[in-house]
């Protein structure tokens, strides 16, 4: 019954996003650790590129329930050992900051640096600005969860979640990953 529910709510946040998927996503200008702007999707057109965002203290917590699984499926085994087998993917962690909130960024940017795993550090950026334009363009309609995106090299959400990690969750992305 359990898997039942999961695989029900599974499909059910998957047609939340499939009509996002196939548009562009928008402009974002962000800021790295050491304040060099990265702007996505313009910066990141090399290959496909996760993002995963999260406007609120709340989602924070989901949010960090991603970063060991996707460090150790996309950037680890990117640069270890195994890097012919791995995914070659840009992997970025964007906390949001807005409202006034914006003017905590350079605190938070400090913590990230001082307390944060340095080899998950240069995969954090920062935004700054108005949440409006992505609260409408990525349906954003939880504040309390995290949202991820993987953008394909034209700009355009190829694939989107939410929530906290789960096994499931991960599967599906890799799944579609290895259909490319």
């Amino acid at each position: 019954m359990k898997f039942l529910l999961s695989l029900c709510l599974s499909v059910f946040a998957f047609n939340l996003f499939a009509q996002i998927e196939g548009t562009p996503f928008p402009d974002m200008e962000t800021e790295t650790v050491e304040d060099k702007v990265i702007n996505i999707p313009v910066d990141v057109q090399d290959k496909y590129t996760l993002l995963a965002l999260a406007y609120s203290k709340k989602a924070e917590k989901d949010l960090t329930s991603w970063f060991s699984p996707v460090y150790n499926k996309f950037i680890k085994e990117a640069t270890g050992v195994f890097a012919s087998f791995s995914y070659d993917i840009n992997v970025f962690f964007v906390p949001m900051f807005t409202g006034v909130k914006a003017a905590a960024t350079g605190t938070a940017k400090r913590k990230t640096a001082e307390e944060l795993d340095p080899l998950l550090v240069p995969n954090i950026l920062f935004y700054k600005g108005s949440l409006k334009p992505y609260k409408d363009a990525l349906e954003f309609d939880k504040k309390d969860v995290p949202y991820l995106f993987l953008v394909d090299k034209d700009g355009k959400i190829a694939y989107a979640t939410s929530g906290e990690y789960t096994d499931e969750k991960m599967e599906a992305m890799e799944e579609f990953l290895d259909s490319l």
